[in-house]
């Protein structure tokens, strides 16, 4: 089943490779049986061009692994950044329970994996490493913020 909604169509059944996942540095160290269990959980979407993907200030539900197509990341305004296939965000907010932190908008038609806050949190906290990996990742953006 498909459904659409302001831009975006989401698919059921539909999952991430496990060479997609591997390519996010927070899950490159997984085995293939975790791996496997984890692309069950995420739900493929399709975003228009011009589609907001994620919208500052508003609250985070899902983190995203970009299959293909391009985005653009903006802060207050400001271009900061461009996301392509094999890119990731949303953790952010996932993690602090917070509001996202940048506005990310389609700038091409694009594929994107969602996690869910709901599948993401749970999977994260049974696996210290993954914890360890994930502040690691945000001392990273925090550090480039603060560049800025």
């Amino acid at each position: 089943m498909t459904r659409t909604r302001s831009g975006c169509k989401v698919t059921a059944m539909s999952q991430p490779s496990a060479d997609l996942i591997r390519g996010v540095p927070l899950f490159a160290d997984l085995d293939d049986k975790t791996v496997d269990r984890l692309a069950g959980e995420f739900i493929e979407r399709h975003f228009d061009e011009g589609a907001a993907i994620a919208t500052e200030g508003t609250d985070g539900l899902n983190f995203f692994i970009v299959s293909s197509g391009e985005a653009a990341v903006t802060i207050n305004g400001q271009h900061v950044g461009t996301l392509g296939p094999g890119t990731s965000f949303g953790e952010v907010a996932l993690v602090d329970k917070s509001a996202r932190s940048a506005t990310v908008t389609a700038t091409s038609p694009m594929v994107a994996y969602a996690l869910p806050v709901w599948s993401f949190r749970p999977f994260v906290e049974q696996r210290p490493e993954l914890a360890w990996k994930l502040l690691e990742i945000l001392a990273e953006r925090l550090r480039a913020a603060n560049a800025r």
